[in-house]
């Protein structure tokens, strides 16, 4: 890559200074260089004072967020510790006083923590990551066997809102019952994949039974009850994080609202300036009140509307733009061209057809694999799905956060899935009457206590509906990702019928093709290949496989 030689302007510090800048600093003369060891608060306060000055950040660190000047740098520079000479308390005033008494909400978002949410239910993970702006790791049902407790008992929720001994006792008995039934149901499917699959000479012990765990989880997991609990990593700046906080103190579940409450705690620990707002009354409490009061609204408005199970198609496109691929066209070559959004688009539909594919080959490009992604042009066109299937791949979809996505409340309204290889292993009938007992435990605590409450015990196999709406250039990402040879058979599924409906329904061939690397075909151990590459990785960096 060429690298000029770009002349700039290197300011000069002390021996005092520099000691002091390279404590908290990558380095001290170049215009590019990273922050680091200072306080989340420190940081926020200094681009905020950064954006209203005419000093660099380096010197306004020194000159205002270090304890002295002049002559006093020299003995600072020699008490640096772990701790640092930095000025925390007046980064919290100047943070206050931008952020709380001017209302410049984009403070907040120059500062940010990692949190860890532990053993938080089904139901909370879709709270938790509900949020744009923020970033998610879950534990992954496709690896983990759940046929061991926790503790003294199996991983899953019991909700404080469970309002007496008996249906406390009943709603234990169930759910363990269900755990059981996961066990013996993912031991048999275990022996059904290795006998189906036998160990190939030059994979090791370990690709192996990774991939023949991944293959039973798979179908095991829809015996997993939305109470099953995981664990979530979260990074988000402070601004995300009130959000989410208010968004889960407004949540009818206790669960989402205890959580929250214990979450706002932690971050007051790291990040407390961020999180100022959040619970006082005027600013947070009405903020939640209103969240809250609309909930009430619509679900009174929804009583009006009776409950349709679903019976049309799985992955259903309802809406698109016939004109989307020339409004791609003009919005991929208004950056190149000298007139207006108008003129261009009069333009552009007088062009041929053979032009427009001209205009497509260039824009998409040469594209060697997944991660080379055309421009923002493909976000000028959009497509709207009506999807319904099993909450465990709808869990899969919903992570990606940029979509438009809103999902139905679970229920056992929409029937379930049996997968094939629990009829092959005879544990079908078992599977079924599993789900079936499920079902009216459902409506047993929908009638005594809430249909939210009642969520918790629909197991993974029960079908839910949600819309999905995303763009082209979203779609790519999405699409291309999750039709991967290792992906989960289900997901795989409804992605390549969106790909095809793209350009079969909305008849938008030149988008559906430049998504090259969607991956139509199936595959018998679909975890194999990745396993594969996963362990010549290791071996090239003489890393042992760890043991199975």
């Amino acid at each position: 890559m060429n690298n000029p030689s770009v002349p700039f302007y290197v300011e000069e510090f002390t021996a005092p200074e520099t000691a002091i800048l390279e404590r908290y600093f990558s380095n001290t003369d170049q215009p590019v260089f990273a922050i680091r060891g200072l306080p989340e608060v420190v940081k926020g306060a200094l681009f905020a004072r950064y954006s209203r000055s005419p000093k660099s950040v380096r010197r306004l660190f020194l000159d205002e967020f270090t304890t002295g000047s002049g002559d006093a740098v020299a003995a600072i520079a020699e008490q640096v510790d772990d701790d640092g000479p930095v000025g925390v308390e007046r980064a919290q005033t100047l943070y206050d006083r931008v952020f709380t008494e001017y209302g410049d909400d984009s403070v907040a978002q120059l500062g940010g923590a990692h949190l860890a949410v532990e053993q938080a239910s089904n139901i909370l993970t879709k709270v938790l990551e509900w949020g744009r702006l923020a970033s998610y790791l879950e534990q992954s049902t496709r690896y983990i066997f759940y046929d061991h407790k926790l503790g003294d008992r199996y991983r899953y929720h019991v909700p404080n809102e469970l309002s007496t001994t008996a249906t406390r006792d009943r709603y234990t008995r169930e759910i363990d019952d269900l755990f059981g039934v996961y066990s013996r149901v993912v031991d048999k499917l275990v022996a059904y994949y290795e006998a189906m699959y036998p160990r190939q000479d030059g994979d090791s012990s370990f690709v192996w039974s990774s991939t023949i765990r991944a293959k039973a989880c798979d179908d095991a997991r829809g015996l997993l009850p939305a109470a099953t609990t995981s664990n979530v990593g979260i990074f988000a700046s402070g601004q995300a994080y009130e959000a989410l906080l208010l968004r889960m103190a407004a949540h009818p579940l206790d669960e989402v609202r205890w959580f929250g409450d214990r979450m706002l705690e932690e971050l007051r620990t790291v990040i407390p300036s961020f999180m100022k707002r959040v619970d006082v009354p005027e600013r947070g409490g009405v903020w939640a009140k209103y969240f809250k009061d609309i909930d009430a609204a619509m679900t009174r408005q929804a009583q009006l509307f009776e409950t349709v199970p679903a019976t049309g198609p799985g992955v259903d496109l309802v809406e698109w733009d016939p004109e989307g691929e020339r409004k791609v066209a003009a919005s991929a070559l208004y950056p190149y061209v000298s007139m207006s959004e108008r003129e261009l688009r009069a333009r552009v539909a007088d062009m041929s057809e053979d032009e427009i594919d001209q205009v497509f080959t260039a824009y998409v490009g040469n594209r060697s694999n997944r991660r080379h992604k055309p421009g923002r042009g493909l976000e000028e066109t959009f497509y709207r799905f009506d999807i319904v299937c099993d909450y465990g791949i709808f869990r899969d979809l919903q992570r990606h956060r940029m979509l438009t996505l809103q999902w139905q409340p679970l229920s056992p309204a929409n029937g379930f899935i049996v997968p094939e290889s629990v009829e092959d292993v005879g544990a079908a009938p078992e599977w079924v009457a599993t789900m079936e007992r499920m079902a009216g435990l459902y409506g047993d605590l929908e009638d005594e206590i809430s249909p939210q409450v009642a969520q918790y015990v629909i197991p993974f196999a029960y079908k839910v509906r949600f819309t999905l709406k995303l763009n082209a250039r979203e779609a790519f990402h999405m699409l291309e990702l999750r039709t991967q040879q290792g992906g989960h058979p289900g997901y795989r599924a409804v992605c390549q019928e969106m790909h095809r409906q793209i350009r079969d329904v909305a008849g938008h061939r030149r988008i559906a093709e430049a998504m090259r690397f969607v991956d139509h075909h199936d595959y018998d151990l679909a975890r194999l290949e990745t396993e594969r590459r996963a362990a010549a990785k290791r071996a090239g960096l003489g890393v042992e496989d760890p043991s199975a």
